[in-house]
């Protein structure tokens, strides 16, 4: 336990050490655009080369801010490519990474890196209750400076809320490095700074003294989609040459509690007149693969027939898909603020469409989404389960995201005797960003195809060998 304190303090002082003096940050702007469940964040940093070859750029947030990060990706201003992200934990409060520029940048050299993420748990309803004829405000909490281990020449932030009705913003006091003032508003535009000549800042001494929060309370006119818990299962079935997909998850009203008594008269009435209110979330829609069928929507009640299901033909793999299944979910009840719905949703899709084999090892590899996400939706718990077909062996599984725990079971259905390889992954706080599939490689030898018919062949002979062994034998009663 203690090597692994000194390795952690050790390095986070190199992180430091090699952070000094390599670059210098000539202006840093940061675009937060919160909305409801998610807040996506820009920051951009115009980062001058001060050493010839320097190519590791570290940039750092807090650990609040870490926390809330849900996706982050790093690219250079106009191009599309990814840059390497290296993560060195968190050290006094404060999270580091390593990006890497291209290499060969002279003494003085500038460039832009741009860091995109997206934000759970990062604006929440305010105020936290409203009634059916209120209007829904969200309110976000962030801070004041972007944090960076090299001077910075200027810096600013920009709150782009997604309506001009903005209840409330803060300024901040006692505010060093300013320079004309230290907040402006213009629309649904919200900018702090420009502030100059910054220190380095990425250490617990210039949080305690010059980090200061910022808060904007803003209209928001959609609902506020999560989902509390999401269990994931596919299911490869060779014999139907079928893959099924289930979802069994709650969905969660995360918009304002609903203020007193719910009225249907009421809303019925809003529904009429299209005066709803954003808070009210009558329906969830999903975008289903080409080539799904049999959809199905139900919950503890049985099935659910407001749902309306529109299929798209499967299209080849050699060609990118251009429309997609849509599948439009309309619970029994609307969804108010802190309302949880438990349904599930599931469809069949042609196995062809996702699989592909390897004649040369006899391997075959299956595509799986992460998600079926609903646009704008935070997932707080996912169980991902994949199960292969009985007989299957040398199972591999690719995720296009580090699972906080991967498990193998065995799946055991109907007509199964040995059961079939089964593997699950566990996340938390994804997004409708985390729609990249998971790859499942195995091989199934020509002897497991048989498998099924084999059980089903002996249980029709031991059941006709007990009707044959049964009509022979006399159950009558005689006298002795």
């Amino acid at each position: 336990m203690r090597w692994s304190v000194l390795s952690l303090a050790l390095s986070g002082i190199t992180t430091n050490v090699l952070a000094i003096n390599l670059f210098e940050n000539t202006a840093i702007v940061r675009t937060i655009e919160p909305a409801g469940a998610l807040v996506h964040v820009t920051t951009t940093y115009a980062v001058k080369v001060l050493v010839e070859n320097a190519n590791s750029y570290i940039f750092a947030l807090s650990e609040d801010e870490a926390s809330k990060t849900s996706k982050m990706h790093v690219s250079l201003k106009g191009q599309s490519v990814q840059l390497g992200i290296k993560e060195h934990g968190v050290q006094d409060g404060i999270a580091r990474y390593t990006t890497y520029l291209p290499e060969g940048m002279a003494i003085n050299a500038t460039t832009n890196v741009v860091v995109e993420r997206v934000l759970t748990r990062a604006a929440r309803p305010w105020p936290t209750q409203a009634s059916q004829e209120e209007d829904q405000f969200m309110k976000y909490d962030g801070e004041l400076f972007v944090l960076s281990p090299y001077p910075t020449n200027t810096q600013r932030t920009k709150v782009r809320a997604p309506s001009s009705r903005i209840a409330r913003y803060n300024t901040p006091e006692d505010v060093s490095f300013q320079t004309d003032s230290i907040v402006t508003k213009s629309g649904a535009t919200i900018t702090y700074g420009p502030f100059t000549s910054i220190p380095i800042s990425a250490n617990a001494g210039f949080i305690s003294k010059h980090q200061r929060p910022i808060s904007v309370q803003y209209h928001y006119e959609h609902a506020v989609v999560e989902v509390n818990n999401l269990v994931r299962t596919a299911e490869i079935s060779h014999w139907g040459a079928n893959l099924n997909v289930e979802n069994n998850l709650v969905l969660h009203n995360g918009g304002p509690e609903l203020k007193g008594h719910f009225s249907r008269v009421k809303h019925q009435m809003q529904m009429y007149m299209g005066q709803l209110r954003s808070h009210v979330l009558p329906a969830v829609s999903l975008n289903l693969p080409p080539g799904a069928r049999d959809a199905y929507f139900v919950d503890l009640n049985g099935n659910v027939s407001t749902s309306r299901f529109r299929p798209v033909p499967s299209v080849p793999k050699s060609q990118s898909a251009r429309q997609s299944s849509y599948l439009e979910l309309r619970p029994r009840f609307p969804l108010m603020g802190g309302w949880n719905y438990s349904h599930t949703v599931g469809w069949d899709q042609p196995l062809a469409d996702v699989a592909a084999y390897d004649p040369t090892n006899g391997t075959y590899i299956v595509a799986v989404p992460l998600l079926t996400p609903i646009a704008t939706s935070v997932v707080n718990d996912l169980t991902f389960k994949v199960i292969m077909p009985e007989g299957a062996t040398d199972v591999e599984v690719f995720a296009p995201y580090k699972p906080l725990s991967v498990e193998h079971s065995t799946h055991i259905s109907y007509l199964d005797t040995v059961g079939r390889p089964a593997v699950t992954l566990e996340y938390k706080y994804l997004t409708d960003s985390h729609t990249d599939s998971v790859y499942v490689k195995y091989k199934l030898p020509v002897v497991s195809h048989f498998q099924k018919p084999r059980a089903v062949a002996s249980a029709f002979f031991v059941l006709f060998s007990l009707v044959f062994v049964t009509r022979r034998m006399d159950f009558s009663i005689r006298k002795a």
